[in-house]
Order: C-alpha cells, then structure tokens, then sequence
C-alpha cells in the first residue's frame, strides 16, 4: 500500500498542510508536533517523491507559472502578469515556465513530481481550487496571484488586489458625483461557474456599497458571447429609470459594450459616467479621452507574489514567512466621475 500524506497526517493527529510544512520547513511548527509528524513518517515508511527537502538537495531554478487558459482566449492580463513574473523571478535567479492547461492539476503534479520546478505560482485561483490541495499534498511550495476560500486558513501565500473594496470604492465615487442608479458589469458566467475569486467578491463588493450608499446598483454578469452581451446591456441600459453611470469590472469585451452604448445613443461621459475597475495600468483606452479606473497594480502583485514563493521555497532563518498581502485599491490619476448628465469641463 502506498502511503500519503494524508496518511501521516492521520497517524500524527495533524492536518495534512502542518505535514506540508514540517517537509517544507515553509512555516514554523512547534518541537512537539514537528517529532510527532517525523515519528509517523518514520513508523509509516512515507517517501515522498518530491517534498522541498529533496528540491532544496537539487534545485531546478525554475518556477511554474500555472495560468488555465481555453485554446483561442486571449486575456491580456494573464500576459501581463507572465512578463513582469518572469522579469522578478529572473532577478531572484529563477526562470519561469508556463503551464496553461485548463484543469492544470495533472501537469502540476507531473512537475512538482519530476524536479522541473522549485515551485509554483498559481493564477486565477477557484474558491475551492483543487490545484492547492494537489500541491499542499505533495508539499510543493506554492504561491498565488489572487485567492480562494477565505474559510481555508492554510491556503498557500497568496497575494491579491481587494476586489470587493475595489468595486465598492467605484459605487462610492460615483454616489459622490451624484448618481443614484448604477449599472455594475461584472465578471463573465463562465468565471462565475469556475468561481473564480476576483469575480465573487467584486459583485461582493456591488452588493455591500449598495446597502452603505442606499444607491441602487444593478449587477449584471457579462458574457463571452458577443450577442448575449449585447442583449444584456441594451436591456440594462434601457430600463427606467435608466442607469446613469457604468462600472466595468470584465474588462475584455470594453470595445464592443462601448459600441452598443454608442448604438443606443449614449455619450461616455455626458449621457453615461463609465467606470473601469481592474484595469492594466499605462493601457490605452478605447476611447480618445481616458476614462476613471481603479488600475490592477500587477508590477506590485507580481513583485510580491515572487518574493511569497522564494521564501516558501527556502525559508528565511529565524523568522516567519510572510503569508499573505491584500492591496488596497486607489483611483488612477486622471479625470473625475462626471455627474450625472453633464459632461466635464
């Protein structure tokens, strides 16, 4: 019979991270727990075949950047995201390999197993991702752009933009400059369904200002079809009273809903305030006249999420590991909300 980890942690009376960490040596554990997790490896005979004391006896160099991405999607982002990774992870000394399949947990396995990788950095991370599991069993270290379930209080580092403050910041900027009916465009169904972080606490984020503001804030879910999304904002838009001010969190289809708002005989910003939450910063707009956002600060994300899996790799002596960073969100220089009906000067 083979034994697992989940095994040890059994036999020890632990949960099946502490074993992880004991392994890894990526979080400090008291003397008592870390001899009875190396007491029940020994008793059990358990041999994993790619913990991090191996992986610290003969290192790859290289991380893997797991991004699930669907054959022909092109999110800009993700890009985004693998550049600056790669450009940090290159002053740590390491080289980035990339990883997109959809599921990804598999391929994770297969590397974590094979020494290809010191570790791994997770992108658009589920509520209840089944890569973290995968890894935390293999005590692979692991960091990651975004998070899952705030329930899960052994989820690996993580980093991440405060989606629900984000969002909610938007409605207060727009309450501020006197609108009252506001249609928030969320993240796609799709993103929904996988329940993606970044998409359940944005529409969080909508929910929670409504009720603070007592503004009433529309949610609407975008789409990755063209028609469907069309058909969602022109019934959104046409609805009365009608909305005064959009916020756009799914960013990708920005073009086309900026065409139908034109094909409605809507002005950006005279008619419609347009509000970008979650946008890459230094992007150009479609639009000639920059509109407000609440910018992704992927250079920082990037930045701390390398500096996560370093250090969950090889610890820093005498300290704890950092666990988690939570950013703020802040409105981009440029120009102000304008209210409702009037176009700024």
């Amino acid at each position: 019979m083979v034994v697992t980890i989940k095994d040890v942690a059994r036999h020890a009376g632990v949960a099946p991270s502490t074993v992880s960490y004991v392994l890894s040596g990526s979080r400090k554990i008291s003397d008592e727990t870390a001899d009875a997790v190396r007491a029940a490896i020994a008793e059990l005979g358990y041999h994993p075949r790619a913990s991090a004391r191996t992986l610290r006896r003969s290192r790859s160099e290289v991380l893997v950047l797991a991004v699930p991405r669907e054959p022909g999607k092109y999110r800009a982002v993700d890009g985004r995201f693998a550049v600056d990774i790669s450009d940090v992870a290159r002053g740590h000394g390491y080289d980035v390999l990339m990883m997109t399949d959809p599921d990804g947990v598999q391929g994770l396995q297969r590397i974590a197993r094979s020494g290809l990788a010191d570790g791994a950095v997770l992108m658009a991370v589920r509520e209840e991702d089944p890569r973290i599991g995968t890894l935390r069993e293999l005590g692979f270290p692991t960091a990651m752009v975004g998070h899952g379930s705030e329930r899960d209080e052994d989820q690996p580092p993580w980093v991440d933009l405060d989606w629900r403050a984000a969002v909610a910041l938007a409605v207060r900027e727009a309450v501020s400059a006197g609108h009252r009916r506001i249609l928030f465009w969320a993240s796609a169904d799709h993103e929904f369904q996988a329940r993606r972080g970044y998409a359940l606490r944005g529409r969080a984020g909508a929910e929670v200002a409504a009720r603070a503001t007592g503004a009433e804030v529309l949610v609407r879910r975008s789409s990755n079809d063209p028609g469907v999304l069309r058909a969602r904002l022109r019934e959104a838009l046409t609805s009365v009273p009608r909305p005064t001010a959009l916020l756009v969190q799914h960013l990708i289809p920005l073009s086309t809903l900026l065409d139908e708002v034109a094909a409605l005989g809507l002005r950006v910003p005279d008619d419609l305030a347009v509000v970008l939450v979650g946008s890459l910063p230094d992007e150009p707009g479609p639009l000639s006249a920059p509109l407000p956002r609440i910018d992704l600060p992927v250079g920082q994300m990037a930045d701390a999420v390398v500096r996560l899996v370093v250090a969950a790799i090889d610890p820093p002596s005498g300290e704890p590991s950092p666990r988690h960073q939570l950013i703020a969100p802040r409105m981009a220089e440029g120009p102000a909300l304008a209210p409702p009906g009037a176009a700024p000067d």
